[in-house]
């Protein structure tokens, strides 16, 4: 959505006429309001946000907040790693968490662009962590001892630079597999470094992946870092975890409630017939009966009797009396019917 444009202001205010007056003149239209939807990371006014409808969100405001917590976690703990390791300032932050098709994620990459890809065993899929390929690059001459500064190269990094940056890579990984501990258990696993992101297949296009942005800075250099997981492989682990947990008295109180429950349930009323076996007749001999005809119930003499609540029969009877009363004793379930029901 883009906002009309607007001509240079006017040097002079046009006169009005006496006949009109500035509360009768006409309002400017606007133009409606499209359907935007704002990422649950840091807000961002007047900046409208594509929803696909086809695509409903996925992750609720628990799952947000769990995610957060953990990324918060393991952005002190990169921080931390990066400035050991490249001997230099070195700063991760969590900007947001958003919801993306991996599709339309990679069209928020820019080519080139360093993307290392691992493993998340035991769960499915892969995650992807990216950052500008300079930084990556100023990361490895830090590294070597160099300060980082001097223009970096626009390539592939050579066998040497990739051996380098996957050991600092591996400690991240290491961090970030702390950091989520409290959602699930994984064992990430580095998997393989890419510099075209259509190249970078870490999941079918449209899948839903959670995408989590950081501002990064390593020296003087700035850029963002996004660390992507397959929402599928977390779903039910988010879901735990967002869950609350219950106090001791909480539960007790729950246990408490269900065999109250419980109790109350062996003392609600019920309906019981006792009945013949059903019979089947046509529409036209309904409609026919009259009084004084007789209607064949063709259920045998010595067979006993269904007793049925809301049509279900839980046991059979023969019919009695008791007390002046017509009764029904209960008797063994017929063989045939026992056989029926197995």
């Amino acid at each position: 959505m883009t906002s009309p444009e607007t001509g240079p202001a006017p040097s002079e205010a046009a006169p009005q006429s006496p006949e009109e007056s500035p509360a009768e003149a006409p309002a400017p239209e606007r133009p409606a309001p499209a359907a935007t939807v704002t990422g649950p990371g840091r807000s961002r006014r007047g900046e409208p946000r594509t929803y696909d409808f086809r695509r409903p969100t996925k992750l609720s405001r628990e799952h947000v907040r769990v995610l957060q917590i953990a990324q918060e976690g393991f952005a002190r703990q990169a921080t931390t790693i990066l400035t050991t390791f490249l001997r230099a300032g070195a700063r991760m932050e969590l900007v947001g968490i958003e919801q993306f098709s991996y599709d339309d994620y990679l069209a928020t990459l820019p080519n080139p662009v360093f993307i290392t890809t691992f493993t998340l065993e035991p769960l499915a899929g892969k995650g992807l962590l990216a950052y500008p390929l300079d930084m990556a690059m100023a990361i490895v001459d830090h590294m070597l001892g160099g300060s980082g500064r001097a223009q970096q190269p626009n390539r592939p990094m050579t066998a040497m630079e990739s051996s380098i940056t996957n050991h600092l890579l591996g400690r991240l990984l290491d961090e970030f597999a702390a950091s989520f501990a409290s959602i699930t258990e994984i064992q990430p696993a580095f998997n393989g470094i890419e510099y075209n992101p259509q190249l970078a297949q870490a999941a079918s296009g449209s899948d839903t992946v959670m995408v989590a942005s950081f501002a990064m800075a390593v020296g003087a250099r700035e850029g963002e870092a996004t660390l992507v997981l397959p929402f599928s492989s977390f779903a039910q682990a988010l879901n735990n975890a967002a869950s609350p947990q219950l106090s001791e008295t909480a539960l007790a109180k729950r246990k408490r409630a269900a065999e109250a429950l419980t109790e109350r349930l062996n003392l609600v009323p019920v309906d019981v017939s006792v009945r013949f076996s059903p019979l089947s007749v046509s529409s036209a001999d309904l409609l026919s009966l009259a009084v004084g005809d007789v209607l064949l119930l063709r259920h045998p003499p010595d067979a006993p009797l269904e007793v049925t609540t809301n049509d279900v029969t839980f046991a059979y009877a023969i019919a009695s009396n008791h007390r002046r009363r017509l009764a029904a004793a209960i008797v063994p379930t017929p063989y045939a019917a026992a056989k029926d029901t197995a």
